[in-house]
């Protein structure tokens, strides 16, 4: 099995190098990863700047753009093999409900959707050492795992791991989505009566977190693993909105 590992933080944050590590003794593992940290950058491609690509070391890229255009630029020829399966993280903090949507570590590993086994992102509560390792370990048996499952390949799966040793996990929970409440207002500072600085607020408090949701899993000491899917049609309407645009 051949691994493209990416993330969001950057090829030299301590979560993503603990992955490598860890998945090297399973497989061999091609890191493609930002320069610099992209968190929040969502699926969001270079298109108006060349990216450079730099070779670190061996199996080591780095490349000077968003996670997306990482896993774009591993999958596209540049190597000389091709992944079977993009994992993405650990990413430092959670990435529950809606933040999929922003996440630069969930959209790494939608650029993974082409290949023929589901895509990882895995990230942890905790962001100290002994929580990428908890991370890393959980990652490496969910890998162990898919190759029995019978997902269909465009699955991404969205791993969240609590901030305990693995000995304290209460195993894995199958979960949907939450969602929070609108964010935290953003913070201004206003320079002069034309100029002012906004910083984007914090993300809102989960509010639909009960039973079954990827919240209520991480909150119950669970590994939380959400299937996503790039298909963002909203199902259960689409019927009303052919009858409301007919009339």
């Amino acid at each position: 099995m051949i691994i493209l590992l990416s993330n969001d933080d950057g090829y030299r944050a301590e979560g993503i190098n603990i992955l490598f590590k860890s998945l090297k003794k399973i497989a061999r593992v091609i890191m493609f990863a930002p320069k610099e940290n992209h968190s929040g950058s969502s699926s969001s491609l270079s298109l108006r700047k060349n990216l450079e690509v730099l070779k670190v070391s061996h199996d080591v890229f780095v490349v000077d753009g968003t996670p997306a255009d990482t896993v774009y630029l591993g999958l596209s020829g540049i190597l000389d093999v091709t992944p079977d399966i993009v994992i993405s993280g650990v990413n430092h903090g959670a990435n529950l409900g809606e933040d999929v949507l922003y996440s630069g570590t969930v959209a790494a590993a939608i650029e993974g959707r082409v290949l023929d086994m589901p895509s990882i992102a895995v990230s942890s509560l905790g962001k100290n050492t002994s929580d990428y390792k908890v991370a890393s370990k959980v990652t490496v048996d969910i890998v162990k795992r898919i190759n029995q499952s019978n997902l269909p390949s465009d699955t991404i799966l969205n791993v969240n791991v609590p901030a305990k040793k693995f000995e304290e996990l209460n195993g894995y929970k199958g979960t949907r989505l939450g969602n929070r409440q609108r964010s935290i207002p953003v913070k201004k500072q206003t320079i002069n009566d034309n100029r002012s600085i906004y910083q984007i607020g914090l993300p809102g408090i989960a509010n639909d977190a009960g039973p079954g949701t990827d919240f209520h899993a991480v909150s119950n000491h669970s590994i939380s693993v959400t299937p996503i899917h790039i298909d963002m049609t909203f199902s259960s309407v689409l019927n009303d909105t052919k009858t409301w645009l007919s009339k």
